[in-house]
């Protein structure tokens, strides 16, 4: 399946999104893993699309965002950046 075809399927899609969560920093896991079920059970596709935007992004380079230690350049991933700094389970 392609990834195109794979988007199309939400259910493929948030197991995609659920695998490149596992960054192999418990904490780092932790934090995507609870930001991406609640941007899934919101349906927020736009937030999901921000959200692989940020998957892409190194692990060390996230982990210092998370951490307090800079912030992303664009707007839509500082905001995610933000609501995983403030998540009250972290």
């Amino acid at each position: 399946m392609s990834r195109a075809a794979a988007d199309a399927d939400p259910a493929a899609r948030a197991a995609r999104l659920r695998w490149r969560c596992r960054r192999g920093m418990r904490e780092l896991d932790q934090l995507l893993g609870r930001c991406l079920e609640r941007l899934l059970a919101a349906g927020d596709e736009a937030g999901l699309d921000r959200f692989e935007r940020l998957l892409d992004c190194e692990d060390d380079q996230l982990w210092r965002w998370c951490l307090g230690q800079g912030r992303p350049d664009d707007a839509g991933l500082a905001g995610l950046v933000d609501a995983l700094r403030a998540d009250p389970a972290a």
